[in-house]
């Protein structure tokens, strides 16, 4: 069975569910639910679950019975700590949504999880990832923009599948060193953090086509930004950019170049060459 009971008003999962076998499908998004039943854990056959939109404080630890749960959201509620035994979740392959909750901390267990392939946590107060994060192995996409991350284990260069990371409105201050092994990248979005250089491997990242490195602390670029061979967008807009490296020349596929409000950038002729080949150029 699959039931669907999104903005229903309800304060309480229905009885009904309980007596449906099997139960495949429950979606009890945007309700007034305080707490998840203990009698949903027995049907261990579920393989979607969303209860985001709630008032759900606490997540049991039984969620573990639930092993052939695919896709699991629980995003935008009041969850302050995720239980060791998420990482129970060995059939989750699919999304792990935990938005807008109330998270400080993760439990290294959650790497356990390494057929996930998107897992969102933004909106949250996190100062830093679980060590094993690069266990994920099969993550795609990572979304953990909007926390409070000062830095990054070294393990998320691991995660060589990974195409989107999207880490704005943290407060990190440098990247791995080995950022460049992260291969597969098509989109980085590090904006609105307090990064004051970028590794110089960062031109490893052939397949990456946007790179968003707005309102940072940067104050010049590594020639190896030249190496983003793929790159279709650049946005440096608000660093602390006094020129920009010959190297730019070298990005045949770019589009759209970002410059404003580098107030001490001073007028170059390569802004000139790549306009008129066709990059628009925003100064």
């Amino acid at each position: 069975m699959r039931y669907n009971f999104d903005g229903k008003g309800l304060t309480e999962t229905p009885e009904i569910i309980f007596e449906s076998n099997p139960l495949l499908e429950l979606s009890m998004y945007n309700n007034h639910i305080k707490e998840i039943p203990d009698q949903l854990f027995l049907h261990d056959e579920l393989e979607v679950l969303n209860y985001a939109g709630n008032e759900i404080e606490r997540l049991p630890d039984n969620i573990s019975r639930l092993v052939h749960l695919q896709m699991l959201d629980l995003g935008h509620n009041r969850l302050k700590v995720l239980p060791e035994s998420i990482g129970g979740l060995q059939g989750l392959n699919s999304f792990l949504y935990l938005s807008n909750n109330q998270f400080e901390q993760l439990p290294e267990q959650l790497c356990n999880l390494q057929k996930l392939k998107y897992l969102n946590v933004t909106d949250n107060h996190l100062k830093q990832l679980p060590v094993r994060i690069g266990e994920m192995s099969s993550l795609i996409e990572l979304r953990l923009y909007y926390n409070q991350l000062e830095g990054l284990p070294d393990s998320i260069t691991q995660i060589k599948g990974l195409r989107e990371l999207h880490l704005y409105g943290n407060q990190l201050t440098v990247l791995p060193e080995h950022l460049g092994a992260i291969e597969e990248l098509r989109i980085l979005d590090l904006s609105d953090n307090r990064i004051a250089a970028l590794p110089l491997s960062i031109g490893k990242l052939s397949k990456l086509r946007r790179l968003n490195l707005r309102k940072n602390k940067l104050n010049q670029l590594p020639e190896e930004i030249g190496q983003l061979s793929s790159l279709i967008e650049l946005d440096l807009r608000d660093n602390h950019l006094q020129e920009i490296p010959d190297s730019l020349l070298q990005l045949d596929r770019l589009e759209k170049l970002d410059l404003r409000w580098n107030h001490s950038l001073r007028g170059t002729d390569i802004v000139e060459q790549l306009e008129q080949r066709g990059c628009i150029v925003y100064k």
